[in-house]
């Protein structure tokens, strides 16, 4: 088993971080049309859980149905409230066979939703039921993979606690396969252009409706290839990408315009919970301070209540 912050290689592992990306597409498909829509696409992300990556209860007939990929047993397990389980190996089957086996799962435990389709935020949308490729899969790298997902969840769960304002919870999008927490400012974005590959518009600028500051993890691909942190803010701040920020490791990546962090820098630091932190909290400073947010009013001691705030007294200031 995988102590905190394994090392992940991502050139020579990505064939099995597709293949998990590949079937958590499959499963996120259930969440999209089996439940109510929550502001900024937030019920269709996955929690990381201590042994995989689970969706947020799901109406059956009769009760309720949750999804476990558990990356410790390499299986997906449906759980329903009545305590019926039920599950399948993972071996690496096509995403086509996958797809097939879990409908029969989901049939099986009352579950009408269709998770007929093809992926999103990739280039190539393959439709489920037709992706007979081969895919790769190996248990020791799946557990690390999940192991450094636990550990940005960890850390980020904590950076979280330092805001009092709107804030997104720390979960997966499984369309994008990154690790996601985002703070708002409490004013209103431009209209966002769209433009993500097999995503409509509308979810992207429902997502972006408000002013954000964002910071998350993904195992590498679509321009940084190598697992790495990232930070940045919508709409831009001028000047963002002139900031200095911590740790030295940190860069500006031009093209993605966005903050990154190699993961290999955390990784193996000495300490790598407080270089994470550094990053989030200095990327954090870097984005709020040039779009002038109200830090005073946001900003609280993390993992402690803060004071109860005066809003007639501090817009009287």
């Amino acid at each position: 088993m995988a102590g905190r912050w394994p090392a992940l290689d991502f050139e020579a592992e990505k064939s099995v971080y597709g293949t998990v990306h590949a079937f958590l597409q499959v499963i996120g498909k259930l969440p999209t049309r089996a439940l109510p829509w929550c502001n900024h696409s937030w019920h269709l992300a996955m929690l990381v859980v201590p042994t995989g990556f689970r969706t947020y209860p799901l109406p059956t007939d009769a009760d309720e149905a949750e999804i476990l990929l558990d990356c410790l047993a390499s299986r997906l397990v449906l759980t329903t409230s009545d305590g019926r389980e039920r599950t399948m190996a993972i071996t690496g089957q096509s995403v086509a066979a996958f797809h097939s086996e879990l409908s029969d799962m989901l049939r099986d435990a009352g579950v009408a939703t269709s998770i007929d389709g093809g992926p999103n935020e990739v280039e190539e949308a393959i439709p489920f039921a037709q992706d007979d490729a081969p895919r790769s899969w190996d248990g020791d790298i799946v557990r690390r993979l999940h192991r450094a997902f636990s550990d940005a969840a960890r850390v980020m769960y904590e950076f979280r606690t330092g805001f009092v304002g709107k804030s997104s919870p720390v979960h997966l999008f499984w369309g994008s396969f990154d690790l996601a927490v985002t703070r708002f400012s409490g004013r209103e974005a431009p209209f966002h252009p769209g433009g993500f590959p097999n995503l409509p518009d509308d979810v992207t600028r429902e997502a972006y409706s408000h002013e954000v500051a964002s910071f998350g993890f993904w195992p590498g691909g679509g321009g940084v290839e190598e697992a790495a942190f990232y930070a940045y803010g919508y709409p831009t701040p001028d000047g963002l990408g002139e900031a200095t920020i911590a740790p030295a490791a940190a860069y500006w990546h031009t093209d993605l315009g966005e903050f990154v962090l190699p993961y290999a820098a955390v990784c193996t630091a000495d300490n790598p919970d407080a270089v994470l932190r550094e990053f989030l909290e200095s990327a954090y400073r870097a984005v709020a301070s040039r779009a002038k947010w109200d830090c005073e009013a946001l900003d609280i001691p993390a993992g402690r209540p803060g004071k109860p705030y005066d809003v007639a007294a501090h817009r009287r200031g």
